[in-house]
């Protein structure tokens, strides 16, 4: 019996997903609940398991290409025998150009031998571009001999910026209006000892979100001290304890987050959104918790309601969406409907950084590293020095609603917490 694969449904709002890699090829063995492929959404990226035991017999979508979900992206043979003969016939995945589904009948030998290679060559260029072409575009691309390079220029309309029927139409129309124009293609040359590495689809999500916040936002940055030897005792004297009793990691993000969602109790416009003219003020905190996924790439999940956690619950919530993150196990919904965020550039050793702003939300929290340094306290009257871990806060905010009083009052309620953390009920 074959099975279909099929591309997942990720998300209410996800309609579509692109696959990474391939872990198995055409004709291995796999085994129900095996992963065998790594696709990527607008939210995030997820390996995708077997739904059987079987061989995979056919690879249908190729790594780098995008596709509606429910689409059938490979097939699977359950029944072993069935298998070897697929396989002695050689199956293997589709060409791309496939994908162009060019009837033979409807042209003479002559005409479709030409069309194939006209089809093959902007197939071939289009190998070195991530977006997505239907085969519908591509056919009128090929008829009206739109190069590549204009594909690449025209603006999309459709979902993420893909170019339809209409759009391509409309370009053919106004460059029929238009005088002859020569498409180049932008070139760049290297040196010998230069290296290129082609972005990945993460990356590039990345770079499309900070220039977007960068154009919605105007960002404004404050930094303030923390105390912190309140809980680097605590945890100096507790953490192993913890981790070894009760299996639970507290760290510096357990307090800091929890006097982050105080503070918004305290504040509760740093926890709204501009919807045009109206300020939506959100009653609840999904608190999102920056991740760092190697080799270069930034997540932001949430913790739904965490309003309602205790310092220990969010120990564990946050060890929980890290672990996630880090071994593709997040879910769309564990990255949307944030609310404030906090990232913690401190973990590499950065002392304060000025954020970028998680859009929509209006404000988000930077930590920095806790190092010890010298610094004046007052004891019996007189000023002295001393050596305490102290810690940079800062915080970005949305000029556009959050102005400097309100940032600067939030944040240092956020350091009042932090310095004078109630510990007894942890």
């Amino acid at each position: 019996m074959k099975i279909d694969v099929v591309m997942p449904k990720m998300g209410e709002s996800l309609t579509e997903g692109t696959i990474i890699a391939w872990l198995k090829a055409v004709g291995d063995g796999v085994k129900k609940d095996e992963i065998i492929y790594e696709i990527t959404t607008d939210k995030v990226d997820t390996e995708i398991p077997s739904p059987a035991d079987g061989i995979l017999v056919e690879i249908r979508v190729n790594e780098q290409e995008t596709v509606d979900v429910d689409t059938v992206v490979a097939v699977i043979e359950t029944d072993s025998s069935e298998a070897v003969i697929v396989e002695d016939q050689e199956v293997s995945s589709p060409p791309k150009t496939e994908r162009i589904n060019i009837k033979k009948e409807e042209t003479s030998d002559s005409r479709e031998v030409q069309k194939a290679t006209v089809v093959s060559k902007i197939q071939k260029e289009k190998t070195t571009s991530n977006k997505f072409y239907s085969p519908l575009v591509m056919s009128i691309a090929n008829k009206e001999n739109v190069t590549f390079e204009e594909l690449e220029s025209i603006s999309g309309t459709g979902a993420n910026g893909r170019v339809s029927k209409k759009d391509i139409l409309n370009y053919i129309t106004n460059r029929k209006k238009s005088s002859p124009q020569t498409f180049t293609k932008q070139t760049f040359v290297a040196n010998d000892d230069d290296e290129i590495i082609p972005m990945d689809t993460t990356r590039k999500r990345i770079m499309e979100h900070m220039i977007k916040s960068r154009d919605t936002s105007v960002h404004v940055t404050s930094v303030t001290e923390v105390d912190m030897s309140k809980l680097y005792n605590f945890l100096k004297q507790n953490k192993k304890r913890f981790l070894e009793v009760e299996k639970i990691k507290f760290t510096y993000m357990t307090f800091i987050s929890h006097a982050v969602i105080n503070a918004i109790k305290e504040f509760p416009l740093i926890n709204s959104q501009i919807v045009g003219d109206d300020i939506v003020v959100k009653k609840y905190v999904n608190l999102g918790i920056a991740v760092a996924v190697e080799p270069n790439g930034l997540i932001v999940p949430n913790i739904k309601h965490a309003e309602n956690l205790s310092a220990r619950g969010l120990a564990q919530e946050i060890a929980s969406i890290g672990n996630k993150a880090r071994n593709k196990g997040l879910k769309p919904d564990d990255v949307i409907d944030g609310t404030f965020s906090i990232t913690n550039y401190g973990i590499f050793g950065l002392q304060f950084g000025t954020p970028i702003i998680n859009q929509p939300e209006v404000a988000i929290i930077g930590v920095g590293s806790v190092d010890k340094k010298p610094v004046v306290v007052e004891v019996d009257g007189m000023d002295t020095i001393a050596i305490k871990p102290i810690m940079y806060l800062t915080i970005s905010h949305d000029h556009r609603l959050i102005d400097g009083m309100l940032g600067g009052k939030f944040l240092n309620s956020v350091k009042e917490r932090l310095e004078n953390f109630d510990l007894s009920n942890i």
